[in-house]
């Protein structure tokens, strides 16, 4: 019988990289993690489907987990080959504090970050988009402005109402501080009667979304990858100033 011959280390090599890669983009939905991009300066993340937080979706709903992303932001923060990153968003919306926590650990990023809203960016999605250092929206795109509510279930307690109430204002205010519409526009297309059928609030579609003051510009991802490439080359100029006054 003839012996076959042995893989060499160099084909192992590549199997085990084909095996992880499948694993991450499995997991996480990324091709690659922070720890490992030295390919290129340019992070990319992902959020599409639903935003999931404290309570489990069930298996057919697509997701993405909040405990997935935080521990990616504070990897792209600490690895300092990654000088750029680039969110995607297609998402419906999901839980309101883990989108909250998404969208404050984008903002409080000391790197330059690019946000692109391709196809959705609903509900809790809109302070994500915002969140970023400038923020893009496809022109077929839309965005769902609507108030918080708890699956259409009557809400009987004084208190839980308080709750909602004051959980809304800081999704209000984060928008408004992260983006150029007013709070009084912003309430208006929120509470807005008739735009969307038997409920409350607006869908925005692409230029109305910039010329609202939501979203800085219109385009597509090759418009996002320049301007953050730009954003990269400001921030080394500001921090070359820096070092040349010190």
């Amino acid at each position: 019988m003839e012996k076959q011959p042995l893989p060499n280390e160099s084909e192992e090599r590549q199997a085990g990289k084909n095996s992880t890669l499948i694993e991450k983009i499995t997991q996480l939905g990324q091709t690659n993690v922070p720890q490992m991009s030295q390919d290129s300066k340019i992070h990319c993340l992902s959020i599409v489907g639903q935003v999931e937080g404290h309570i489990q979706l069930p298996p057919q709903n697509k997701t993405t987990k909040y405990e997935h992303i935080i521990p990616q932001i504070v990897a792209i923060e600490q690895n300092a080959n990654i000088e750029g990153l680039l969110v995607i968003l297609n998402t419906v919306g999901g839980d309101v504090e883990a989108g909250l926590a998404i969208s404050e650990m984008l903002a409080s990023m000391s790197k330059p970050t690019v946000s692109i809203v391709l196809g959705g960016g609903h509900s809790i999605g809109v302070p994500i988009a915002v969140s970023c250092s400038y923020s893009f929206i496809a022109e077929t795109a839309t965005m769902t402005i609507h108030p918080i509510r708890l699956t259409g279930l009557v809400i009987g307690v004084p208190q839980t109402f308080e709750y909602l109430d004051k959980m809304q204002d800081r999704v209000i205010n984060f928008v408004t501080k992260h983006s150029k519409i007013s709070e009084d526009h912003f309430k208006e297309l929120m509470f807005a009667t008739g735009n969307l059928t038997r409920d409350i609030g607006t869908n925005v579609i692409g230029t109305d979304a910039v010329e609202y003051g939501l979203i800085d510009e219109v385009g597509g991802v090759g418009r996002a990858m320049q301007k953050l490439n730009e954003l990269i080359e400001q921030s080394k100029a500001q921090k070359s100033d820096e070092g040349m006054l010190q």
